[in-house]
């Protein structure tokens, strides 16, 4: 069955479908020997797709996992400066699977991983805004600045939602700050609070959707079941 190239990519779990996107405008995916263009379509049972010279993997199981991700790790397969990734965290799940979404190197917490690329366009896409819920410690705290952080200010040219915040403890202008926010902007909870003048200690998510990071360790991972799926997809 013919798809767009992008997709097929990602359904193939050789990467996510933004990727693949990129990848054709660099020219790394041919078609039948003829180089790609985006919105190309192919079928892959009759059709030889190529990335990079190298032939799609053979399409495996779908696998949905949610990993503790600790910090000093970034949300990629590979790193040019050799820093330690995420995908080091998952080898043993015995599939090639990627981040849905980032957390950046220095914070930590729920990350959803995946070979189901159409799972992962849906939750990345803007338009389903699914929740994320942190745990943010900061310094020079003040009642003022929390006021200032629960305001909705204007990140890469898009006006965020109006984030829900609760103060949950205080001591000494250090105070632990939960963040409900409904978009995923880069470093948008990080920028909140620098807009807000407090400076991030410790930034963890502690939830994504109805999931929760719950009491899984740094560095593990568990599957989701197919009710969590099943969720998350609606």
């Amino acid at each position: 069955m013919a798809d767009r190239i992008q997709k097929i990519l990602s359904s193939f779990g050789v990467t996510s479908r933004r990727t693949a996107e990129q990848w054709i405008k660099e020219g790394r995916v041919t078609c039948n020997g003829v180089v790609c263009e985006l919105g190309q379509c192919a079928d892959p049972a009759t059709d030889v797709i190529l990335v990079d010279g190298k032939p799609l993997p053979v399409k495996s199981k779908q696998v949905y996992i949610l990993l503790h991700k600790p910090k000093g790790y970034v949300t990629t397969l590979s790193d040019e400066k050799g820093r330690k990734n995420v995908s080091e965290l998952t080898a043993d799940c015995g599939f090639r699977v990627y981040p849905v979404g980032r957390l950046d190197k220095d914070s930590e917490g729920l990350l959803l991983m995946t070979n189901d690329g159409d799972f992962a366009n849906r939750l990345m896409h803007p338009k389903h805004e699914i929740n994320k819920t942190y745990l943010v410690e900061v310094s020079d705290f003040s009642e003022e600045k929390l006021m200032h952080l629960e305001r909705p200010i204007v990140l890469d040219g898009y006006r965020i939602r109006k984030p829900n915040v609760e103060l949950m403890t205080f001591k000494d202008k250090i105070a632990t700050i939960r963040v409900v926010i409904h978009e995923g902007r880069n470093r948008q909870v990080r920028r909140m609070c620098a807009a807000a003048d407090m400076n991030v200690k410790r930034l963890i998510r502690i939830g994504e959707g109805m999931l929760q990071l719950g009491d899984l360790p740094p560095g593990k991972w568990r599957y989701l079941s197919d009710r969590e799926v099943s969720q998350l997809m609606k």
